[in-house]
């Protein structure tokens, strides 16, 4: 960066930095649609709910888990649900992190996925929450 008087950066200086600044404040973040070079794309759900399955088998082994969903999901008679519920329509960033998100949740957290009774939903898996309440009925 050249200098003007007294360590001043001089005018072209503040404008390449002024468009540096720019560039950085503009572009997508980590995480948007695009910001990992991948265009928005649907989630396929035969494909997601197959590596879910085995994921879910892996874990419930691995933490020796011991329910009916354990069950259900390493037993290869059983087939992987195929779609998701009406309206709902993940993308294949949103599958990949909640994948990722069972992968590396502790077996404690595990355990309350699977169980049998009021199982939970990671946060990353939640794809198309329940609407509760006037919202459901659509009224505002």
């Amino acid at each position: 960066m050249t200098r003007g008087r007294a360590g001043v950066p001089s005018g072209w200086a503040k404008v390449a930095l002024g468009l540096l600044l720019l560039g950085l404040c503009t572009a997508p973040t980590p995480g948007d649609i695009g910001g990992c070079g991948q265009p928005p794309e649907e989630l396929d759900p035969g494909v997601f709910f197959a590596t879910k399955k085995n994921i879910d088998c892996e874990r419930c082994r691995e933490c020796g888990l011991r329910t009916e969903r354990c069950s259900e999901a390493c037993d290869t008679a059983t087939a992987a649900e195929t779609e998701f519920p009406d309206g709902c329509v993940p993308l294949v960033h949103d599958g990949e992190v909640c994948l990722r998100a069972l992968m590396i949740a502790s077996c404690d957290d595990y355990a309350t996925y699977v169980t049998d009774a009021g199982a939970s939903v990671p946060s990353e898996c939640n794809f198309c929450p329940r609407r509760t309440g006037s919202a459901a009925s659509g009224e505002r």
